[in-house]
């Protein structure tokens, strides 16, 4: 009589060539939802919300609505990177070990969430969205694959292009389509376009970081599609209004075009091609500065630079504040109905227009010189991990985030723009020019 043969485990039949293709199926999986999340972040806003039923910027609603679904997307995808690998404690090492910054900056996201509701302040969610989600970002994308990144720079080059041309359109017709808005009430006052960055100094301050990046040789463009990019991103900035923005842009990327032109002119050699696409792009010129005389282009940005609505005084009424506020109360953080009142006294209920200054008067010296210290450390390593050029965006960025209220309030921007330097100045060899 034979003997049944010992039915073995399923597992036991599993070959490696089955695991490789699990682990494929996996992988691109993820990059698929990676691409989706920076859709999300680099191209919704919060006026964009509010046209589906969320009040993302508001203060009334549920506080579901307050955080951004990016964020939720982001924290998602690091709880499957921990069930992922069996053991979560190796991964949070791993983030620990290559990226310490970033973990220092969510960690401090979450310190100012406890600070902030200890306190019994407003906008929680601020925390989450500027800091904690800004720190996921480089340990999500830790170790991704060639064809990921390249992806996700596609995503970002093809968002930026149509926030470009939506804001030209916005100019064009006068109608602005995901404005910011608190509670539903956009600022009828406020003409400039929006696009799809919602909030008009923010849109201003990644575009020109984007500009520098793509001068500084960021991105996988030719020549000719690089100088196209550049020109489109710089009329469109001028529709979003920021002044800081557009002067910062000019003078640092006017300092890399004189450089790049000395080392072309010491070299002693002009490519023909080259020297062709310049005769041509002259030619465009006139056609080009018709155009724009034709749809007020001129117009918005003389009356940028005659008209600040009160800007320039709101600086200089914003240190005053700090008179009434004694020492001890600035180093643990003033009282908040006592820095509420004395915006209104001095006409800044918009805002403070610097992020550290306001910082300083919600949170304190000691909280402010926390979070200055992690987002530097944060800034310095994705500059370590990415390659050469990744510096001047980078002084950009630093200079204008510092003309608004920027990382002080509620804002993706951080996040945008780690992924953006990230995408573009990658270490990792990508797939050919675009």
């Amino acid at each position: 009589m034979r003997s049944a043969r010992p039915v073995l485990p399923a597992a036991d039949f599993a070959s490696p060539r089955t695991d490789a293709a699990s682990r494929g199926v996996i992988a691109r999986a993820e990059s698929c939802v990676l691409v989706l999340w920076a859709v999300i972040l680099v191209g919704v806003s919060g006026g964009m919300l509010w046209a589906v039923g969320l009040n993302y910027d508001g203060l009334t609603g549920s506080a579901a609505s307050k955080i951004h679904p990016a964020t939720y997307l982001a924290v998602a995808l690091f709880g499957w990177l921990l069930l992922r690998a069996g053991n979560p404690v190796v991964p949070v090492v791993q983030a620990l070990g290559r990226k310490p910054a970033s973990v220092l900056l969510a960690l401090c996201g979450v310190l100012l969430l406890v600070l902030i509701a200890a306190r019994g302040g407003t906008g929680l969610a601020g925390s989450i969205d500027t800091f904690v989600l800004a720190g996921l970002l480089p340990i999500l994308l830790l170790d991704r694959d060639a064809v990921t990144l390249t992806r996700l720079e596609t995503v970002f080059h093809v968002i930026m292009v149509a926030n470009a041309g939506l804001g030209l359109f916005e100019l064009a017709s006068g109608q602005r389509f995901f404005p910011f808005r608190l509670d539903g009430m956009a600022f009828e006052t406020d003409t400039r376009s929006a696009a799809l960055q919602g909030h008009p100094l923010s849109n201003a301050t990644i575009t020109a970081c984007y500009i520098l990046a793509l001068a500084t040789g960021g991105g996988r463009f030719g020549p000719a599609l690089r100088a196209g990019m550049i020109a489109l991103q710089l009329v469109a900035l001028v529709t979003f209004g920021g002044r800081s923005a557009t002067v910062t842009t000019l003078v640092l990327g006017g300092a890399v075009g004189l450089v790049a032109l000395a080392r072309l002119l010491r070299g002693g050699r002009i490519p023909l091609i080259g020297a062709a696409c310049a005769c041509f792009a002259l030619t465009l010129v006139p056609v080009v500065v018709a155009v724009l005389a034709a749809i007020g282009f001129f117009d918005t940005l003389l009356g940028r630079f005659s008209s600040d609505g009160g800007s320039a005084q709101a600086r200089v009424d914003m240190l005053t504040v700090f008179d009434a506020i004694p020492f001890r109360d600035l180093l643990l953080g003033p009282d908040l109905l006592q820095v509420t009142t004395l915006r209104r006294i001095y006409g800044l209920e918009w805002g403070i227009e610097n992020s550290i200054l306001s910082d300083v008067l919600y949170h304190g010296l000691l909280m402010t010189g926390l979070l200055v210290g992690a987002v530097a450390l944060y800034l310095a390593e994705i500059a370590r991990s990415c390659r050469r050029g990744v510096w001047l965006p980078i002084l950009a960025f630093v200079i204008l985030v510092n003309t608004f209220e920027g990382l002080a309030g509620k804002t993706t921007l951080l996040a945008k723009f780690a992924l953006m330097l990230i995408v573009l100045f990658p270490r990792v060899r990508v797939r050919g020019r675009m």
